[in-house]
């Protein structure tokens, strides 16, 4: 059993922006020499998060209209009380869809289905440079 670990940076747009990370992750599975194991994947900070998505045009837009009818940006927040920040229900929507993820990943390849990408989804109300963690487990 062996363990790679790889960095991922990405630059979001700020709230709402989505990134199909899927490329970069068959990368860093690449560069491990790995062929079996799996990939977990974590994001550093409390206003972003990852999922699984059919990345195409009409998603990419239902999601934020989705977020936002679970966690309206005008809603009273506590963290806003107190931080004055603009971004409760940044870090709300951030804890619901999660922070982390794993895929198993079989002779080198991810085991997404067909119209499965892995996604990172930027909720702080500003841009964000983000390094997001590839830890790598296999043989």
């Amino acid at each position: 059993m062996n363990v790679v670990t790889k960095l991922i940076h990405v630059e979001s747009k700020g709230e709402t922006d989505m990134m199909d990370l899927t490329g970069d992750v068959e990368k860093a599975i690449r560069e491990s020499k790995l062929r079996d194991g799996v990939v977990t994947l974590f994001v550093q900070g409390s206003t972003g998060a990852l999922t699984t998505i059919e990345y195409e045009e009409g998603l990419l837009e239902d999601l934020p209209v989705a977020l936002e009818r679970i966690a309206p940006k005008e809603a009273v927040y506590e963290h806003e009380r107190r931080w004055h920040d603009g971004n409760g229900h940044s870090h709300v929507r951030a804890s619901l869809i999660g922070p982390s993820m794993s895929v198993p990943f079989v002779k080198g390849k991810l085991t997404l289905g067909t119209w499965q990408q892995i996604v990172f989804i930027e909720l702080d109300t500003k841009n964000r440079s983000r390094e997001l963690v590839a830890q790598i487990i296999g043989e």
